[in-house]
């Protein structure tokens, strides 16, 4: 496995691989789980090289401390890719290399999907986004790019960016990785006592009775009742719960049978942010 802090050093290995590979990046900011690693296996299965990085990116996070908190385990994550495949490229660097001692996010313009559910509570969270994302793709240029839909709106942002740049990348989805309970794998779940990371399995067997309500009941029916079923679990604080057209991620008020929905969610797990959405 080979392991590259500079991005010269990558370019010029990336540079010399046979021109009939398909190349494949999994951008991640490791403390690495289940969920990155099927994002790996599969980049492995669809291509014949796989690029994975690993940086926690500064300018995604809008809360000093969040950032601070965040587990930087990079051995670890090597010894977890290891045992995924030898064969897996991986790209770590620090932040001076990969902004050039500028450390500052660029301004996009996402047509609104940036100032919905995680952009109306996390300020300029996916210029962050957008300007980490577009500058690995441009300097590994993959045929492929893989991403998890736990992360559904960045997901939707990321193909945005790629349109707009006009990058020549295949941007995949990838399912969401859970935990025996429910719970959506997440490096955050790390920070969890084992009684609340149980008791946060209430977040996705509340979307699964949501989703099952939204069959025959309206949004704004099921956006009330989810309200309301946090309101009496004392473990967890709902900071939103939102039911979306995928395409646009705008609230939706009628439904319409042409159109995909999905319900997002963000709650707060003893002072730990955890997300979670569900195709309805």
């Amino acid at each position: 496995m080979l392991v590259f802090k500079t991005k010269k050093e990558l370019t010029e290995h990336v540079s010399a691989l046979p021109k009939t590979n398909r190349l494949a990046l999994v951008p991640t900011m490791g403390a690495l789980h289940k969920g990155h690693v099927s994002l790996v296996e599969q980049a492995i299965a669809e291509n014949e090289t796989v690029v994975v990085s690993i940086f926690v990116n500064p300018t995604q996070f809008n809360n000093k401390e969040d950032l601070e908190k965040y587990p930087q385990t990079l051995q670890a994550d090597l010894d977890l890719l290891s045992a995924t495949s030898e064969n897996i490229i991986i790209f770590a660097p620090s932040a001076e290399e990969v902004y050039d001692k500028n450390v500052k996010a660029k301004t996009y313009d996402f047509e609104g999907l940036d100032q919905v559910m995680e952009g109306a509570f996390r300020e300029d969270h996916f210029n962050g986004v957008g300007t980490i994302v577009e500058a690995l793709l441009l300097l590994v240029k993959p045929d492929r790019a893989y991403f998890g839909e736990k992360d559904f709106q960045q997901l939707q942002i990321i193909r945005k960016l790629v349109e707009q740049q006009q990058i020549p990348v295949e941007i995949i989805g990838c399912p969401i990785v859970r935990e025996p309970s429910g719970l959506a794998m997440s490096s955050r779940n790390e920070r969890l006592s084992p009684e609340l990371r149980q008791k946060a399995s209430f977040i996705y067997s509340t979307l699964i009775a949501a989703k099952e309500k939204f069959g025959t009941k309206s949004a704004s029916y099921v956006v009330d009742w989810v309200k309301k079923e946090f309101d009496q679990h004392e473990d967890l604080e709902l900071e939103y719960i939102e039911i979306t057209d995928v395409n646009t991620l705008r609230p939706i008020t009628i439904k319409n049978e042409n159109l995909k929905y999905r319900a997002f969610i963000a709650v707060y797990a003893g002072g730990v942010r955890l997300i979670d959405n569900i195709a309805l």
